[in-house]
């Protein structure tokens, strides 16, 4: 008995070392969100997140992901910088997030918008900006995730929230994710860049199906 009590011990170290394995490198060296893993499956992961605080730019309309999230990367780079009415300088975090309003065919302009995440340190009054917005994630915020490496291509943005969505048809997370969609059907799909436009190798991106808390506690009845 003492000896598959030591099995089991291990067992549940390695699985907290994968799951630590599992936050992106990006994460060790700056700031980013706080989250739970919840589950995980073959080409998905579900993620519990709490009381994020995000500063959002205007839409961008433009038929490029690449050329949308580069515009709304540069204002919050100013804002970071000092451009805002604080004149405060603010730590770099991640993830880069860029939420996609596709459009309804390839050559009309889809809608984006591109956040980043306010450090801690910020949030109990982070500097307003002209252009610029704050979200506030109150409580519990979920969010079905693939993770993905390279540069973020145009083309790969709907492909990979494709096989996202594929991954999670007959789980049980499905119907949350589905109805998420359907109460906001014009943000179905976030995509998050956790590496400096500098780094070539190593990089890290997700897609992100966002759905609250309501919806989560509905699978598990």
């Amino acid at each position: 008995m003492a000896r598959r009590g030591s099995l089991l011990a291990v067992a549940a170290a390695l699985l907290v070392a994968v799951v630590a394995a599992a936050v992106p490198p990006t994460c060790e060296r700056i700031e980013c969100p706080a989250y739970e893993v919840v589950d995980s499956a073959n080409g998905f992961e579900i993620r519990r997140y709490t009381d994020a605080m995000w500063i959002t730019t205007a839409p961008i309309e433009d038929i490029s992901f690449v050329a949308a999230t580069r515009t709304g990367f540069l204002q919050l780079f100013n804002y970071i910088q000092g451009k805002n009415l604080y004149n405060e300088t603010i730590e770099m975090t991640a993830p880069v997030l860029t939420q996609v309003s596709p459009s309804d065919g390839p050559f009309c302009a889809s809608s984006f918008t591109v956040s980043f995440y306010v450090p801690a340190k910020n949030q109990a009054d982070p500097p307003p900006a002209e252009g610029l917005r704050v979200d506030r994630w109150a409580g519990a915020r979920y969010a079905a995730v693939r993770r993905f490496g390279g540069f973020v291509a145009d083309a790969d943005v709907g492909e990979q929230a494709a096989q996202l969505d594929a991954s999670l048809q007959g789980t049980r997370w499905a119907a949350a994710v589905n109805d998420a969609r359907r109460a906001d059907p014009a943000s179905p799909y976030t995509v998050a860049q956790y590496n400096s436009p500098f780094e070539f190798s190593g990089r890290v991106n997700e897609i992100w199906m966002l759905f609250d808390d309501a919806a989560a506690a509905a699978t598990s009845m």
